[in-house]
């Protein structure tokens, strides 16, 4: 397996940068990493995107040298380990089941004697079948990413607990979904940055793994310099590349009918 860029600079003590993608189209993800980022995200939990599309956007991050994670839908082993051999070098679990379920996640994503995951030396990720497959147990242990959501009662409780485990890369935290379960509607509640800080803290003394939050999110808005201060190592860039796309155009819209006079 190539070596994760993502992670690199992770454990660089950078700060890595992706993009979240929910538009379907491979291409979406070559003009992500054309523009300089170091991963795309690649969301199957709120979108319709199914493996074979994912496959392909894969390849494309391939193609431009950028970390390829993928946001799976559950803790499925067998689904996990479908987009793995498809070559995901990042792996996100949403609403991860506590303590249990993390170490549930690090059995789905490393080989053994770290995890459990199944093997098959002809597929895609093993450059089917090209490379000695103790060199590709090897690497895939090395180089894959496993981020974990904290983002239900159980699992922020657990999460010191969580950031120690062994294989464990990134704790994430999803601002919205924290907000709902901390009964908090309003961003600038202090009771929300409260509960990022004490996690943060939690995180950083258990000294194994880093923090994952977005970039100026509507329901949390942090910079970059205040995410590196939280002990974050990978966040996804807002606004998503959507709200970018409608913005340009809308502009564009707008100034074509203001030079030819006509009313918006």
């Amino acid at each position: 397996m190539r070596n994760n860029k993502a992670k690199q600079i992770m454990n660089s003590g950078q700060l890595a940068l992706g993009a979240y993608v929910a538009l379907a189209d491979p291409q979406i993800v070559e003009i992500i990493g054309i523009s300089g980022f170091d991963a795309v995200f690649i969301d199957m939990e709120h979108t319709a995107f199914d493996l074979s599309l994912v496959q392909q956007m894969i390849v494309a991050a391939d193609l431009v040298d950028i970390t390829p994670i993928v946001r799976v839908s559950d803790s499925d082993p067998g689904f996990i380990l479908r987009v793995l051999d498809m070559g995901a070098q990042g792996i996100v679990i949403p609403h991860v089941d506590g303590l249990e379920g993390a170490k549930r996640a690090v059995d789905a994503v490393k080989y053994p004697p770290v995890g459990l995951r199944g093997g098959a030396g002809a597929t895609r990720a093993a450059r089917f079948g090209s490379v000695e497959w103790g060199d590709h147990v090897r690497t895939s242990n090395e180089e894959i990413l496993l981020s974990v959501m904290a983002e239900d009662k159980k699992a922020i409780s657990q999460v010191s607990e969580i950031a120690a485990l062994d294989g464990v890369d990134l704790v994430a935290l999803g601002p919205t979904d924290l907000s709902q379960t901390l009964g908090v509607t309003d961003p600038s509640d202090p009771k929300l940055r409260l509960e990022v800080e004490r996690i943060a803290a939690e995180v950083k003394q258990a000294g194994n793994t880093k923090l994952q939050m977005p970039m100026n999110h509507p329901a949390f808005p942090l910079t970059a310099s205040q995410l590196v201060e939280l002990g974050v190592g990978y966040t996804n860039v807002a606004p998503q590349p959507p709200a970018i796309l409608m913005k340009e155009m809308k502009n564009a819209v707008r100034e074509t009918h203001k030079t030819l006079g006509r009313k918006i």
